[in-house]
């Protein structure tokens, strides 16, 4: 399957491909037909093949249907609903949109801002009767006129653009072929043998790589269906678990931890409703979340390494019987990984270095960058930005971020192993350590954590139990105790830029 009109036959005509709350199950059948209805509908406007459409949509079904129907047709373009005008009009500025996708009634900042810059609005009207997801698209904004590609896209045309977060610097496009989409999907599907009795309770946001890969079309591209909630929301999880009956979910590590601290008060929804595995992905889980979730849940938590640059999937830990190792991301689980140095050359089992990757899920490039392209690129291998090592079986463990390494007049000190240890302390529910500009060093170690409800520890307490663990130039000079960290849009923490949210820079 190299192009998503391929990846539509997968499920049986009558079986559920799609479920929402309130809404009909939408069929296989009746995907297809939508996603031909989208494409005669583009193309009767001009918009055919590798041509930009944004979406702008609440998360829900509605949402992952126009990302697979227009993706099929066009190039889809999904953006953040809570941007502010500024961000949306360097977005649609930057992707040369050709049209804006958004919901009937929409209040969107998205909208003046294409008036402004003269993309078309088509406004998109839910059918949920007709089947979840499902829709009447209205381009009566946009004058009849030919395509210049119409029809159904082809495996090297580009299916899905997304920008680098941009922590650091502008953000950069990153177009994704149908090619590199549909691998992706199909290592995601045999990581986790999905099979079409499978149902899934999609919880990630659906303009983000992890939700729109991992969380729907992995799934579907097996026969299985996923059900679309409006996003997380910690206080529904367990009744939406205990109303659909999913078999797994996939989420980030700051979801799987908000669930855990409603699971001890849904102990029979988790007996009802048993689930074969759970996934987390997009930033590191820590040892000590992973065996609390196996042991609530009575599943296995698989973890994977993901990025946008590779259509999500690069690497994962296996299912059951096959060993999982805890505090690693497993082994190469689609494209080929290996650990380069900073001269290009790949290094043997146990050395640290760069992580590297090449295969039919990693993007071509970036877009209209050659300089981000000369840095990304060496010898055929993807630069991924993260540092860390593989040991003799394969199994790769990440010690953080080139970008994120703390250098400390000198001394490289990795935050994921001073999250770890924070995370042992009984006290401890949620954790980030990041570097704090220092006028001499450099940099300092600062620490943002979350105590477990009721339980009481001061920053005194938590510095001298890591002061047990490391020397004493990694124990961090600063911890803050909050409520909560600031996460992302995606619910990550991100630890560049902490430093200035939390005032200490």
């Amino acid at each position: 399957m190299n192009t998503l009109t391929d990846w539509m036959k997968a499920g049986q005509d009558t079986a559920t491909c799609l479920s929402a709350p309130a809404a009909a199950p939408l069929t296989y059948a009746e995907l297809r037909q939508l996603a031909k209805e989208v494409e005669q509908a583009f193309n009767a406007v001009g918009i055919g093949r590798n041509d930009r459409v944004a979406l702008v949509l609440p998360n829900g079904a509605e949402m992952a249907a126009s990302f697979v129907t227009v993706a099929a047709c066009c190039t889809s373009a999904p953006l953040n609903p809570s941007y502010r005008a500024d961000e949306f009009e360097f977005y649609l500025n930057d992707l040369n949109a050709k049209a804006l996708v958004v919901e009937a009634g929409s209040s969107s900042a998205s909208i003046e801002v294409a008036r402004k810059l003269g993309v078309s609005i088509l406004v998109l009207h839910p059918t949920p009767a007709k089947g979840a997801g499902s829709f009447t698209l209205d381009t009566s904004s946009r004058t009849a006129a030919a395509a210049s590609q119409p029809g159904p896209a082809q495996a090297d045309d580009v299916a899905l653009v997304l920008h680098t977060s941009g922590t650091t610097s502008r953000p950069k496009i990153v177009p994704l072929t149908q090619r590199n989409v549909c691998a992706s999907a199909q290592h995601i599907a045999a990581s986790t043998r999905f099979t079409a009795h499978d149902r899934g309770l999609n919880v990630m946001p659906l303009f983000h790589i992890h939700g729109l890969i991992a969380g729907i079309l992995a799934p579907l591209s097996q026969g299985g269906e996923v059900h679309c909630t409006s996003g997380f929301n910690a206080l529904k999880f367990f009744a939406q678990m205990d109303e659909v009956k999913p078999t797994w979910y996939t989420a980030v590590p700051t979801m799987h931890q908000a669930i855990l601290s409603r699971a001890a008060n849904n102990k029979e929804v988790i007996t009802r409703v048993p689930l074969r595995f759970i996934r987390s992905s997009s930033s590191s889980l820590p040892p000590q979340v992973l065996a609390e979730l196996e042991v609530t849940f009575h599943a296995p938590v698989i973890e994977a390494y993901g990025m946008t640059e590779a259509a999500h999937q690069m690497a994962c830990n296996p299912l059951p019987p096959a060993q999982r190792k805890p505090g690693t991301v497993g082994t190469a689980a689609g494209p080929e990984v290996a650990i380069m140095d900073l001269d290009g050359n790949l290094l043997k089992a146990g050395d640290t270095g760069e992580i590297v990757i090449r295969g039919p899920n990693v993007t071509p490039g970036y877009e209209n960058n050659d300089k981000a392209n000369a840095e990304a690129f060496t010898h055929g291998w993807f630069r991924t930005g993260d540092q860390g090592m593989m040991d003799s079986e394969g199994y790769i463990s990440i010690t953080g971020r080139l970008k994120e390494i703390i250098n400390r007049g000198g001394e490289k000190i990795s935050p994921r192993e001073i999250d770890e240890i924070l995370m042992d302390h009984p006290a401890v529910a949620q954790v980030v350590c990041f570097g704090i500009p220092h006028d001499k060093l450099g940099e300092e170690v600062g620490a943002a954590v979350v105590l477990r409800e009721g339980v009481v520890a001061t920053e005194k307490e938590l510095r001298d139990y890591v002061a047990t663990r490391v020397a004493d130039f990694k124990v961090p000079r600063k911890i803050l105790l909050l409520e909560d960290i600031p996460k992302g849009a995606t619910g990550k923490l991100q630890r560049i830029g902490m430093a200035q949210k939390l005032g200490l820079a």
